[in-house]
């Protein structure tokens, strides 16, 4: 009998985690332009998520850009910080002395299975091989159909970023 409760509550849980819906950033590429690397990602907003106002997603120490650098789709805005922009209750590692880069959004719904890109920043540097790392991000968005709609859901996740560059020292006489 308890083998039998047990599978039920794994089958509960595995549903509940079916129709869990997230905002989720894929790295798409990155291409040299000139003496800089432009790295674009994209976001998926999953089955029953949309993007609303005041929604957003942050990349965790993506480390040194070009600021002025960013493009972003119409309805949203570039920011970037030492620490954060978090949602609540997500903990991603953060790096304090490394920068984050959120992107917000301002504009009418957008609606759930939706693809949304490019977001992209550059970086000093034309690399023609892309060096990459893993690092976090995390988003907002909102719940469109499931549960409570109208609530907010926040996710944590894993993503590709530039990896450092090692910085050449000057010769020594």
């Amino acid at each position: 009998m308890k083998s039998i409760s047990v599978a039920i509550l794994a089958v509960g849980l595995v549903a509940t985690a079916s129709v869990r819906a997230d905002i989720i950033p894929s790295f798409v590429g990155s291409s040299p332009s000139g003496n800089t690397t432009v790295w674009s990602y994209q976001i998926d907003i999953t089955v029953d998520e949309q993007v609303t106002s005041g929604d957003f997603f942050t990349i965790y120490d993506f480390g040194h850009f070009i600021a002025g650098s960013s493009v972003q789709p119409s309805g949203w805005t570039f920011s970037s910080s030492l620490v954060g922009t978090t949602p609540a209750g997500v903990a991603p590692p953060d790096d304090p002395t490394l920068e984050n880069l959120t992107w917000t959004y301002s504009g009418s719904a957008i609606p759930t299975s939706s693809g949304v890109g490019p977001f992209s920043i550059s970086t000093v540097g034309a690399q023609f091989e892309p060096s990459l790392r893993t690092g976090y991000f995390a988003a907002q968005a909102t719940n469109a159909t499931s549960g409570n709609p109208g609530t907010k859901i926040n996710n944590v996740g894993r993503i590709s970023i530039p990896a450092p560059v090692p910085v050449p020292e000057p010769a020594c006489h």
